[in-house]
């Protein structure tokens, strides 16, 4: 039976007249904020450990990308499941089951003994964190019902985000100094044993009235989607363009087809597809996407070159980056009253000139091996980032139905994570061939040592260390000019891609005016 989509419309002038949350609805947002805190600190935690990992386990170019993308890959293919069922089977109920399993997940990702271990316990941190972030954003939704405060409350959302991964670089570098990588994944456990005693105190469960039949053929054609399409990215960036990479391509896009079709064929949909017949949706999803392709793409190299490059320790280089993160922070908080009177398609774009110019910046000045312009370019790109990441999260919530909250945060939220896999996958591969490319191995290495300079940064710093004197020093000096070289190139796509953001958001937005 073929379904008639309609595009589900809001009326913003009765959401802004609606019931207004008391203080246990504040109290919740607290409760919620403590899931989107760990998980931005996780990613930024485990983008400065990275370096620590490397050293340690050992792992080759393709596993120490995998070390970071097997998380977000995971929760890509599931959030849209994960939302759906949320809907049906309460919120509240899959945010305390992901909470539980993240928790344990973390305190056995601590202890890996191999670099193919923490990638499958980080996939496992993906299924488990599939349940967390849709039911946050999603039960934001159900509590604040008045758009002015929704409004508010997610701009305390995204700058949760942000202030985690402020605050990620500070408690990791802590650690870092003191204890081993492993400690990193601990702080899991204090944070979530709040969240499992306050949540069913303070907030409400919700869902939706009419949720409809379980559809596991939809289940696995959205993971069937989702995982072969990045797999194939991330193939690409690390191997080239291969057969291999096309075939998972080309399976992606047809189970993807296969998903979409039945969700148009079906009286109850998983994913209602309607909704992104809505220009305000469908911008604000792409926006987000390239946000966080940035956002993410720039963490990764420039981690890797304050430690690696510059030698600071990871203390302070989570130092030299909170000032971006607290830019962020502001940034999406002060947005709150302009947005009420500059629609979304003049000032998303306004804002993502700020993240061109951060990534300008870090292009014609990473050759100077200083911090302060690191600094300054993160600023820039937080600002940019901040105002824009509030304006778009609001607007997906709002073009969507209350009751359908949790599939839309979902769709949300995969952008996001797509974002990160393809932040680390596109720009950390575009680096890792760049470097690989320019570097020029001195005379006299042993073997060993050329094909760990080869692998990554991390495996010329380590070969560099164990060889004498004036050989270590020209490898290291080598592999640092080289990476350097890649950085130039990277940013100046990463600022291309803020610009297709902001024309993308400057076309599609004009629907969307948050007024």
């Amino acid at each position: 039976m073929t379904r008639t989509a309609s595009i589900p419309t809001i009326d913003n002038h009765i959401e802004t007249d609606a019931p207004r949350a008391g203080a246990r609805g504040w109290a919740a947002l607290v409760v919620l904020m403590l899931p989107v805190l760990l998980v931005s600190v996780d990613n930024t935690v485990l983008s400065f450990a990275l370096p620590e990992i490397s050293i340690a386990l050992g792992p080759t170019g393709a596993e120490q990308l995998w070390i970071i993308d097997a998380y977000p890959l995971v929760l890509a293919g599931l959030l849209v499941t994960m939302g759906t069922l949320g809907d049906r089977f309460g919120r509240r109920r899959m945010l305390l089951i992901g909470a539980t399993g993240f928790a344990a997940v973390s305190a056995l990702a601590a202890f890996a003994p191999t670099a193919g271990l923490l990638i499958a316990a980080r996939a496992l941190l993906g299924f488990f964190g599939a349940m967390l972030m849709p039911s946050t954003l999603s039960l934001l939704r159900s509590i604040f019902k008045n758009r002015d405060q929704r409004r508010l409350a997610i701009a305390v959302w995204a700058s949760a985000f942000s202030a985690g991964a402020a605050l990620g670089p500070i408690v990791g570098g802590f650690l870092l100094e003191h204890y081993g990588w492993g400690s990193v994944f601990l702080i899991a456990v204090p944070v979530l044993i709040p969240l499992l005693i306050a949540a069913p105190l303070l907030v409400p469960e919700s869902r939706d009235p009419n949720p409809g039949r379980i559809d596991p053929i939809s289940i696995l054609l959205s993971m069937g989607a989702m995982i072969p399409i990045v797999y194939a990215i991330k193939s690409l960036a690390v191997e080239g363009p291969t057969v291999l990479a096309a075939v998972w391509t080309l399976l992606g896009i047809l189970l993807g087809a296969l998903f979409v079709r039945r969700q148009l064929r079906t009286d109850v949909p998983m994913l209602d597809m309607a909704l992104f017949r809505r220009g305000s949706f469908s911008g604000a999803i792409l926006v987000n996407l390239l946000s966080v392709v940035a956002l993410v793409g720039f963490l990764y190299f420039v981690s890797q070159h304050l430690q690696l490059v510059l030698g600071l320790s990871p203390m302070t280089a989570g130092f030299a980056l909170v000032p971006g993160m607290v830019a962020m922070i502001i940034a999406g908080l002060s947005v709150v009253p302009i947005s009420r009177r500059v629609p979304p398609h003049v000032l998303v774009p306004s804002a993502l000139v700020f993240s061109v110019a951060g990534y300008l910046i870090v292009a014609f000045t990473t050759h100077e091996h200083g911090v302060l312009p690191l600094v300054v370019a993160f600023v820039v790109l937080g600002i940019g980032i901040g105002a824009a990441e509030t304006i778009s999260n609001e607007l997906i919530l709002s073009s969507a139905p209350a009751e359908k909250a949790g599939a839309a945060s979902a769709v949300s939220e995969t952008a996001y994570e797509l974002g990160a896999v393809l932040g680390t996958a596109v720009l950390g591969g575009i680096i890792t061939a760049f470097y690989r490319g320019a570097l020029v191995i001195p005379d006299g290495l042993p073997q060993d040592a050329v094909d760990a300079a080869r692998e990554t940064l991390a495996g010329a710093y380590t070969a560099a260390q164990e060889l004498p004197g004036q050989l270590g020093d020209s490898l290291w000096n080598a592999a640092a000019a080289a990476f350097v070289s890649g950085v130039t190139v990277t940013s100046l796509i990463g600022a291309g891609l803020v610009v297709a953001a902001g024309v993308i958001a400057a076309v599609t937005l004009r629907s969307g005016r948050m007024h």
